[in-house]
C-alpha cells in the first residue's frame, strides 16, 4: 500500500527543521549582557520567600510583582502585609501587583463557591490604605481558555524570577512546599524592560481592573476590552537597548508568547531544541507534551543527543487525591500523565536501555513538583513558567529568560541545580516501572474508560 505524499505545509516544517539546527536567531529581540555574577540560583522555597520579604522590605523606588495568583492564606497574608509595611516605611513607593482576574475571584478548586482572593486584597486595602495596587488580568474570557502565566517579582533593579505563585505551599510556609526553580538576576536594563512591558500591556489596560476596590466588573463588560487586550498580547516583546557582551557576560533574552500562531517564546523553545548538538534536559510539571515538542525530542534521539526528562512522581502532583481522602474527577489528572509517560517510555524503550534516554521521577513525601525549563548543552538555560503542554503552548500568556552563557561562567550553578533535583530523583529503568490502568483506583479506571470511549481525554489534556 503506497503512503500518501507529505502535505506541501508538513514538507516545509520538515525542511525549516533542519535548516535551524544551528540553533534559534534572537537577534530580533533584545538581549542584556549581564555579569555572571549578578546571576543567583536559590536553593529551594524557603530561600526564595526569605529573598522575596528582603528585597520588599528594602525597596527603594519600585515593587512590581506579577503570579498566576497570590493566595489568602498565611504566605500570602506576610506577602502582602509586607508590601503595605513597606508602602507605610517609604509612601513615595511605587507597588503593583498582577494577578490572574479569574482566579482571583474564585475558590480553590473543589472547595465550594467563595469570592476568591480579591476580598483579602478589599479587606487590607480598607484597612491599610489602597495604595498597594493590585490589578487581575483577564488574558480571555473564561479561565478554561487561558490565564496569566507571565512570571517575574521586579524590586527596584532586581529581578526574582520563578515559576512559583504565592501561597502556603509554594513559599514553604507551613514545612510542606511545591519545588519549583528560583533565579535573582541583578541588572537595571533588564528589570526595567520587564516593568515596561508589564506597563505598557497591563497598566493602562481597560481590561485589567483593580481588584482591591468595588465595584467590579463582569465578565460580561470586558469582553470587547479582553479581545484588545489579546491582540496586543499576540504582537507584544520586551523592548530596551540591546547591550553587547563582554567576556564572562551571560546574555539574558526575555520573551512571552501568547497563542498558536508567531509566539516567540514556542519558537525559541523549538529552536533551542533543534539546535541542541550533545544533550538537553527538560523539566516539566505535567508530562503532557505538545505535538511540536514531542516531534523535537523524537529527532534528538534519532540524532543521538542524550535527554533527560524529569517529572514529578504522580503523588508528586499538585492535584493528586491520596486515596484516603474522598476522590474528585481533578484526581484523574495524575493519572492521565503518567498514562502518557509510560506510553513515551514504551515507545523509546532503547534508548533508556542504552542510557541515551533518562526519564526522573521526582518524590519527597507529600511535597509537590513544578518545575519548568530546559538545559541546552553547556551554554544555553531557560528560566520561565512554561509547563510545555498544550495550554501553555496555546491558550496562557507565557514569558521567560533565555541564558546563552558562551564563556560557561552559570555551569557550576546549573550542575548544583542539577545535582540538588536528582537527589529526590529516580532514574526509570523499564516503562513497565510505572503502573498501568488496571493497577488504578477504581474510580480512576471508570473515569479513564469513559473518556477514552469518547475519545475526550485528548481534550482534557490539551486544557488542563
Amino acid at each position: 500500500m503506497n503512503r500518501p505524499l507529505p502535505s506541501p505545509r508538513s514538507l516545509a516544517r520538515r525542511l525549516l527543521s533542519l535548516r535551524r539546527r544551528r540553533g534559534p536567531d534572537l537577534s530580533a529581540h533584545v538581549n542584556f549582557a549581564v555579569p555572571a555574577a549578578a546571576i543567583t540560583t536559590l536553593a529551594g522555597p524557603a530561600a526564595f520567600r526569605d529573598t522575596l520579604l528582603t528585597l520588599i522590605a528594602q525597596a527603594e523606588r519600585r515593587i512590581v510583582l506579577v503570579a498566576l495568583y497570590l493566595q489568602d492564606d498565611d504566605a500570602g497574608r506576610e506577602v502582602l502585609e509586607a508590601l503595605h509595611a513597606a508602602q507605610a516605611a517609604r509612601p513615595e513607593l511605587c507597588i503593583e501587583v498582577y494577578v490572574d482576574w479569574h482566579r482571583a475571584r474564585r475558590g480553590l478548586i473543589g472547595k465550594g463557591g467563595s469570592e476568591g482572593n480579591a476580598a483579602m486584597y478589599r479587606q487590607y486595602a480598607e484597612r491599610l490604605g489602597d495604595d498597594v495596587v493590585i490589578r487581575g488580568v483577564p488574558v480571555q474570557t473564561r479561565e478554561l481558555f487561558g490565564v496569566l502565566h507571565l512570571k517575574g517579582f521586579i524590586i527596584d533593579d532586581t529581578v526574582l524570577y520563578s515559576g512559583a505563585s504565592l501561597n502556603d505551599v509554594y513559599l514553604a510556609k507551613h514545612g510542606r512546599y511545591r519545588l519549583d526553580r528560583y533565579h535573582v538576576i541583578r541588572h537595571q536594563p533588564l528589570a526595567d524592560s520587564m516593568v515596561a512591558f508589564v506597563h505598557r500591556q497591563f497598566r493602562d489596560s481597560d481590561a485589567v481592573p483593580r481588584l482591591d476596590r468595588q465595584p467590579q466588573p463582569r465578565a460580561r463588560e470586558l469582553q470587547e476590552p479582553i479581545r484588545r487586550l489579546r491582540q496586543s498580547l499576540q504582537q507584544a516583546k520586551y523592548t530596551g537597548e540591546s547591550e553587547v557582551p563582554r567576556h564572562g557576560d551571560v546574555m539574558v533574552i526575555p520573551l512571552a508568547g501568547l497563542g498558536r500562531d508567531d509566539n516567540a517564546l514556542n519558537e525559541a523553545l523549538l529552536d533551542l531544541l533543534r539546535g541542541a548538538q550533545r544533550r538537553v534536559i527538560l523539566l516539566t510539571p505535567y508530562f503532557n507534551m505538545p505535538r511540536p515538542v514531542r516531534a523535537v525530542v523524537g529527532q534528538l534521539l534519532r540524532r543521538g543527543c542524550q535527554l533527560d526528562i524529569m517529572v514529578g512522581d504522580k503523588t508528586a502532583n499538585d492535584f493528586y487525591i491520596p486515596p484516603e481522602q474522598p476522590f474528585n474527577r481533578i484526581g484523574l489528572l495524575p493519572y492521565l500523565y503518567e498514562a502518557n509517560l509510560r506510553r513515551f517510555a514504551r515507545i523509546h524503550q532503547r534508548a533508556i536501555d542504552n542510557g541515551q534516554l533518562n526519564l526522573w521521577l521526582w518524590r519527597d513525601g507529600d511535597n509537590t513538583y513544578h518545575l519548568k525549563g530546559l538545559f541546552v548543552d553547556e551554554e544555553i538555560a531557560v528560566l520561565t513558567g512554561n509547563n510545555l503542554n498544550p495550554r501553555a503552548w496555546a491558550l496562557d500568556l507565557e514569558n521567560g529568560l533565555l541564558l546563552r552563557d558562551q564563556s560557561r561562567q552559570l555551569m557550576a550553578q546549573h550542575e548544583a541545580e542539577w545535582q540538588a533535583l536528582r537527589s529526590h530523583a529516580t532514574r526509570l529503568e523499564h516503562y513497565r516501572d510505572l503502573p498501568g490502568a488496571r493497577s488504578y483506583p477504581p474510580e480512576v479506571r471508570k473515569l479513564l474508560k469513559r473518556l477514552r470511549r469518547v475519545r475526550l481525554d485528548r481534550l482534557i489534556g490539551r486544557l488542563l
